[in-house]
């Protein structure tokens, strides 16, 4: 017997992952924001894709999306995958259907100090 079957109103947690960020377009930025930022850590990769697969969800679906990358819904579902390994067009185009923009901040502020003794000790 399946027990979600019986329950009224109960949904998936990505049906509400999806509504939530459809709803809520501040949230949608930085759930975006967290998921870009996880890419570079391969213990968070599968969650982060997943995550960037919500917003495609939340704001013009997949097709929508695959359509604006030049790429196949198919081959976007596998980018977008735990496993996936998306093309940096396909990133973008993810996040331009929600209007962002992918830039580049660095990961730690380096004082000015800290660079030139860096350089001074790589040069030795």
């Amino acid at each position: 017997m399946n027990v979600s079957s019986k329950l009224v109103g109960v949904g998936s947690h990505h049906e509400w992952e999806v509504q939530e960020l459809r709803e809520d377009r501040k949230f949608a930025i930085e759930y975006a924001k967290v998921a870009i930022e996880g890419l570079s850590n391969p213990e968070e990769l599968g969650g982060s894709l997943l995550c960037l697969r919500a917003v495609a969800e939340a704001y013009g679906g997949l097709g929508a999306v695959a359509a604006q990358a030049g790429i196949s819904r198919e081959s976007l579902y596998r980018a977008l995958s735990p496993k996936g390994n998306p093309t940096l067009k396909t990133l973008v185009a993810v996040l331009k259907t929600v209007g962002l923009r992918l830039t580049v901040t660095p990961e730690k502020p380096v004082s000015a100090r800290k660079a030139k003794a860096k350089r001074a000790s790589v040069a030795a």
